[in-house]
């Protein structure tokens, strides 16, 4: 599910969409339709997707996709029932047609649609402090608390017996029931994806949103991006400590611990019964595994399979992590001893 509340101005003809951001028309294409924008394994066969790393061929190879955005040298991994579009910057490129599709999506300004929550609906629906906004298109559920000071911008959707803490901000998400965000949260702005420019940087679109899942629980200053092309996931019983950065496209599995100040750079996927350490950095684009210890202060920067623990940065295997260290480790044990 990509957002549900931006504006979808498809579907648009192909040869308009390529005229509109001055992309050749090398193939020529002219009648298909294209409906939205999605990843290799979202697209189905009205969308147009991309492709710009081998890193990705093995799912680039069953994508359903009816347009790919790509360049020349993958175009081998691509089905033959998706019609490629070749450029020189497949990313940038994909920017442009995003936002065709999308328009709403560059801007994350303050929402001014939001009221008192004491002239909505909810004034007598739900326990709430002093200061606190609702946004267009909210829906709270049962035995929900709202925080002094708090601001839930458009598109949000919390369940049932969820808490919300004070001075937290909360746009374009779906909470689950029983989940609890503490306070100064800011969750569901556009994450930090842009182009590079010497005269003007150029943002991403972001059309994902953020899903906390069942009796999940984020600590306080936290901050949660939603996701570009796909959304940004917290798994069911997921535990956040204070201070930790969850960047866009990020899949955060089950039954999770993290704790306070790691950050996660951009669209990698954690599985079920992690624990990370305070401090450690998490590289964008990584898979790790199933019940995985991070230790705190790591720098991850490569995949980790399944019933890893690791330490270190760049984080290694933990036994080699101590192999490695062993004389400094020594060292802080007798220090310890003789205070």
């Amino acid at each position: 599910m990509i957002n549900p509340f931006f504006k979808n101005n498809g579907p648009i003809n192909i040869e308009k969409l390529l005229n509109n951001i001055n992309v050749e028309n090398s193939k020529n294409y002219k009648k298909d339709k294209i409906y939205n924008v999605a990843d290799l394994v979202a697209a189905t066969n009205k969308d147009l997707t991309f492709f710009h790393s081998k890193k990705y061929s093995s799912i680039a190879t069953a994508t359903k996709a009816s347009y790919c955005v790509t360049q020349d040298n993958l175009v081998n991994f691509l089905p033959t029932t998706c019609k490629k579009i070749l450029v020189s910057n497949v990313l940038l490129t994909m920017a442009k047609i995003t936002k065709e599709f999308y328009p709403d999506s560059i801007n994350d300004n303050f929402d001014t649609s939001t009221k008192e929550i004491t002239k909505t609906f909810y004034k007598k629906k739900v326990k709430y402090g002093k200061n606190v906004l609702l946004g267009k298109n909210v829906k709270i559920g049962k035995n929900c608390l709202i925080g002094h000071n708090t601001i839930i911008e458009k598109n949000v959707i919390i369940g049932s017996n969820c808490s919300i803490g004070s001075n937290v901000i909360i746009r374009n998400t779906i909470i689950k029931d029983n989940v609890n965000i503490l306070d100064g949260c800011v969750i569901g702005k556009k994450g930090f994806g842009f182009f590079p420019n010497k005269n003007k940087n150029m943002r991403y679109p972001h059309i994902g949103i953020v899903i906390i899942n069942e009796n999940a629980e984020i600590g306080c200053g936290s901050t949660i991006d939603r996701g570009s092309l796909s959304n940004t996931i917290i798994g069911k019983n997921t535990y956040l400590d204070n201070q930790v950065h969850i960047a866009h496209n990020n899949k955060i599995g089950d039954n999770c611990i993290i704790a306070g100040q790691v950050g996660f750079a951009g669209s990698s996927i954690l599985g079920n019964n992690v624990m990370i350490g305070g401090q450690a950095g998490i590289s964008g684009h990584l898979k790790i595994g199933n019940n995985v210890h991070i230790g705190g202060g790591s720098g991850v920067i490569n995949d980790i399979s399944d019933n890893t623990k690791v330490m270190g940065y760049p984080a290694k295997n933990l036994r080699k992590f101590i192999k490695d260290n062993r004389w400094y480790i020594q060292q802080q044990l007798l220090t310890l001893k003789q205070k």
